[in-house]
């Protein structure tokens, strides 16, 4: 009876391990940048919680058309690089000086993700103020092969890039320079 169990045990012991290689699909990537400000953070948070204000501190956007209130507004960013994306406002928390927001859609000439999730705070800090601007994000290509342009790598290094380049334009505008 040991024997015949023997080719059962072997066979449950090679699916119960081979489900990883069936699996499928993108991971959730992060992007966490961090910027300090020589502001005070009401400041600065006066600045970053204006969901229309990104069209006058983000070198990359060119114009901006924001739609609804409250927790229905919307934002359409048009980009430099002719690309658009348009954000929902998810929440804004004064006490905490949190604005979080997620894609609701977006084009490859934008950047190659297919969704985000993003969050900028704003702390005091040594010298001012530190803000960290954080974006959970899923590629553009969600299927198994992406091109490379499509691919994790990209939609992080792209996402990267947008980021620093909106805490550096921040940055500029709230220290005046």
């Amino acid at each position: 009876m040991a024997i015949k169990l023997r080719p059962l045990l072997v066979l449950a012991a090679i699916l119960s391990c081979s489900g990883t290689a069936w699996a499928h699909g993108p991971t959730p990537q992060k992007v966490d940048e961090k910027i300090t400000i020589a502001a005070p953070p009401a400041d600065v948070w006066k600045v970053v919680k204006d969901f229309a204000s990104i069209g006058s501190w983000h070198p990359a956007v060119t114009n901006i058309k924001v739609e609804g209130t409250g927790n229905e507004t919307t934002r359409t960013l048009r980009l430099k690089s002719g690309g658009k994306l348009i954000d929902s406002l998810d929440v804004i928390d004064d006490k905490a000086m949190e604005i979080d927001y997620r894609l609701q859609d977006g084009d490859l000439a934008a950047l190659p993700v297919s969704s985000y999730s993003d969050a900028i705070t704003v702390q005091p800090a040594p010298g001012g103020s530190e803000v960290e601007w954080i974006s959970r994000l899923y590629r553009f290509d969600t299927g198994n092969e992406p091109t490379d342009d499509k691919n994790d790598e990209a939609a992080v290094k792209a996402s990267t890039a947008f980021i620093k380049d909106g805490l550096a334009g921040l940055k500029a505008k709230v220290e005046g320079k």
